[in-house]
């Protein structure tokens, strides 16, 4: 099983689109999870799960953990938010650390592909998710980088904000059009070209297994 996760506070953003879309060309069964909207806590160091390897801080990440334990294949996405992986998902791998006490490592051989969303196409979310991955002993098969939609476009004041992407790239609006708007997945070709191409990698992986 294919375990899909985008870690986006936008349920159905381009991270989601990107994700689903690798999930879709594997061809092979999967469950796709989103962190929007999720209750998810970052460790609090209290060292209870060193005995157990299981978590003992209860909110909506245990179940997701358990999900992240019975996959075969983990495809995480995330967006650029300061430069780096939001706080989500950054979050949601933080609480992995459970999984790696005594030398277990229960991710271990689970194989990982890497989906980061930036709009400026210079970012940490690629080597963030892909620390957590090798720390995790997981096998990183591909990863794939998709333009991203500023939230500048949605705000309400992006058409004359001085620090916001909008006026950065298209110098102050009246109003923002739909020819100033940034492209959805599904208008990335070449972002649905490689989605298509790693997925279907990742499921060949996966049936030779």
């Amino acid at each position: 099983m294919i375990l899909g996760i985008s870690a986006s506070g936008r349920k159905d953003g381009v991270t989601s689109e990107a994700v689903k879309g690798i999930l879709e060309a594997a061809g092979l069964e999967s469950e796709y999870i989103t962190l929007a909207g999720k209750r998810i806590g970052g460790c609090i160091g209290c060292t209870l799960c060193a005995s157990d390897n299981t978590c003992k801080v209860k909110d909506d990440w245990n179940t997701i953990g358990e999900k992240m334990l019975k996959a075969d294949a983990i495809v995480f996405g995330a967006p650029n938010y300061f430069g780096r992986m939001n706080a989500l998902g950054h979050a949601c791998w933080e609480r992995t650390f459970s999984f790696r006490h005594r030398e277990l490592f229960n991710l271990a051989g689970k194989l990982g592909v890497i989906v980061s969303t930036d709009y400026e196409g210079n970012n940490f979310v690629k080597p963030e998710i892909e620390d957590f991955m090798l720390r995790n002993k997981m096998a990183i098969v591909e990863a794939l980088q998709v333009q991203g939609y500023s939230q500048c476009y949605t705000c309400g004041y992006g058409q004359n904000c001085g620090v916001g992407n909008v006026v950065r790239k298209h110098g102050f609006l009246d109003e923002i059009k739909a020819e100033h708007l940034p492209p959805h997945f599904k208008e990335q070709p070449q972002s649905l070209f490689h989605a298509a191409r790693i997925g279907k990698i990742l499921g060949s992986m996966l049936k030779n297994r």
